[in-house]
């Protein structure tokens, strides 16, 4: 039977059911063109890292089913998907898995 081999995160935060943690991609600062774009005009990306995930979404049978993402993961998700905050510097997205739009491999 194979032993199942868990990634843990170094991040001080474990999101519960099916939720995960989200650390967004850096924007572009430069168009294609060449112009910078101060803050104010850059889009917040819609991709990102997983840093946590939590146990599982838990059926009305008790049954939990696990995630389909894991930590590490880089993933694309809707520009309006989840909660974010801050915690120390990094500005992290907290979400549901069904937020998630894809993997990106």
């Amino acid at each position: 039977m194979a032993k199942k081999v868990e990634k843990k995160s170094a991040l001080k935060l474990q999101p519960l059911g099916d939720r995960l943690v989200v650390e967004r991609d850096e924007s572009e600062s430069v168009t294609a063109g060449g112009i910078v774009l101060p803050d104010s005009a850059k889009d917040k990306p819609a991709r990102g890292k997983i840093l946590a995930v939590g146990d599982g979404r838990l059926l009305k049978s008790g049954k939990r089913i696990p995630l389909q993402v894991q930590v590490g993961d880089r993933v694309l998700f809707s520009s309006y998907a989840g909660d974010t905050f801050k915690l120390g510097d990094q500005e992290l997205v907290l979400m549901h898995e069904e937020d998630v739009l894809a993997v990106i491999k």
